[in-house]
């Protein structure tokens, strides 16, 4: 299978990984490419900048929540009609789980889906050490190809050549652009990182001047020429994650999307879509009821914390939402989904704001994150994505905190990093799981089938 990629690396995170890739997805969209984009890892946000830039949907790559086969089975399914792959790295480039030699680093992402790497030097307040660090980088791991180098934080023309000969000359690697500093093209952040391209509703223009400097100051024909070297990439001969046949319509399944909740694994919806589920999307802080003929109700992560007002005031989808849990259709809650469903949310001045109120206690906004990282679970009860006794992978990440559930509710039991329980199986018939913990189902075969078994049931 021939897919032209690339993957763009950096040192360090801070480096403009997001802002370069986003960039040039959004200058090769322009040239008419059908672009592909990936990001490594667990990230929700950056996916977002680069799916509006590419106009396609952006898809993670993480080789710690799955096995290897099934990132190349994702990987191979979402380039079918694709003309280049554009991946963004996470961190630094060899940067992965801590307990596991790099597992889901950049480097091993590039290794499994065998592609050359760009790689982003932020060179400012340096000039012939960059290639000291170009060296090092292009050395440490003889499997993984640097093939290009982008210079990001250029001070000057002169400034440009002292770095870029010093790298040619001593790394053998083409510097192939450079960015100069223009703190107007800095994406704005908050507590979980960037904003959420959803919000951001820009009608500044960004894109196309960040696309109009991208073309300007980087060699897109060669970086195009780069990801054209890269070898057949080899899916795995038997689909896993998809089932064999086309599958009929089998449910109506309602997800949250909007400024509140829109962090999802994308590639969850395409496999509940597979498996056949009718994907119909909602708006908590603005609709007034779940769609009509819902059968199955997913509401992902986000921000609820920034939208508390409109989230209380709308009590008719509140009142909607109780009533679908109460009728025993299956309810999947995620981190933000999660908060949306207790009692209520404290924020960060201390004022409660009443939320739906399917789950006990009070959810509160902390001063510093609670969790961060990737997490192993054993599920405790069934519910809609599992089954009693299955292990499964995900990730958390939250500045709120909500009582540990107690023995008779707790959807799991984690065992890595820290031995806690964790989320709540209530409702009749265990129908609504509700958790911190992101899963993608990717990690395990049966999830998203499961999740459509039990809405078609209901």
């Amino acid at each position: 299978m021939k897919i032209p990629r690339i993957v763009i690396a950096g040192t360090s995170s801070g480096v403009g990984k997001t802002t370069i890739a986003t960039g040039i997805a959004y200058a090769l969209k322009r040239r008419a490419l059908k672009v592909q984009p990936f990001k490594c890892g667990p990230d929700y946000i950056d996916p977002g900048y680069l799916s509006i830039a590419a106009g396609r949907d952006c898809h993670n790559l993480d080789t710690w929540m799955l096995p290897e086969d099934h990132v190349k089975e994702l990987f191979a399914y979402f380039n079918r009609t694709s003309d280049l792959a554009i991946i963004e790295g996470v961190m630094g480039l060899f940067d992965g789980h801590r307990a596991s030699a790099g597992t889901s680093s950049t480097a091993h992402i590039a290794k499994v889906t065998d592609s050359p790497v760009i790689l982003i030097l932020n060179v400012a307040k340096m000039g012939q050490s960059a290639a000291a660090l170009a060296y090092g980088f292009a050395h440490y791991d003889p499997d993984v190809k640097i093939a290009g180098i982008i210079l990001n934080q250029v001070g000057s023309p002169s400034h440009l050549e002292t770095v870029k000969g010093a790298i040619e000359q001593n790394c053998g690697i083409p510097v192939i652009g450079s960015l100069a500093k223009n703190a107007g093209l800095t994406l704005p952040e908050r507590h979980l990182g960037l904003v959420p391209a959803v919000e951001r509703n820009d009608n500044s223009g960004f894109l196309d001047q960040l696309g109009d400097l991208i073309e300007s100051t980087i060699d897109l024909d060669r970086l195009i020429e780069i990801a054209g070297q890269a070898p057949e990439f080899y899916p795995p001969e038997t689909p896993v994650l998809f089932p064999a046949d086309p599958q009929p319509v089998r449910c109506r399944m309602a997800v949250a999307k909007d400024e509140a909740f829109n962090f999802y694994y994308q590639a969850n919806i395409e496999l509940l879509r597979a498996w056949g589920a009718e994907i119909t999307y909602f708006s908590p802080v603005a609709d007034t009821s779940l769609p009509a003929g819902t059968e199955g109700v997913y509401i992902g992560g986000g921000f609820p914390e920034v939208f508390l007002k409109e989230l209380e005031d709308n009590t008719s989808m509140k009142e909607s939402i109780k009533a679908a849990v109460a009728a025993g259709l299956p309810v999947y809650a995620e981190c933000g989904g999660l908060m949306y469903l207790t009692q209520g949310i404290v924020d960060f001045e201390g004022q409660s704001h009443d939320m739906i109120g399917l789950l006990p206690g009070l959810c509160r906004m902390q001063g510093k994150l609670q969790r961060l990282g990737y997490t192993e679970a054993e599920v405790l009860k069934e519910s809609p994505v599992a089954e009693r006794g299955q292990q499964l992978r995900g990730h958390m990440f939250h500045w709120s905190h909500l009582d540990t559930p107690d023995e008779n509710s707790a959807a799991y039991h984690v065992v890595e990093p820290k031995k806690q329980l964790e989320g709540f199986v209530l409702g009749p018939g265990n129908n609504l799981l509700a958790s911190y913990l992101h899963l993608h189902f990717g990690s395990d075969a049966r999830m998203a089938k499961h999740f459509v078994d039990r809405c078609a049931r209901s």
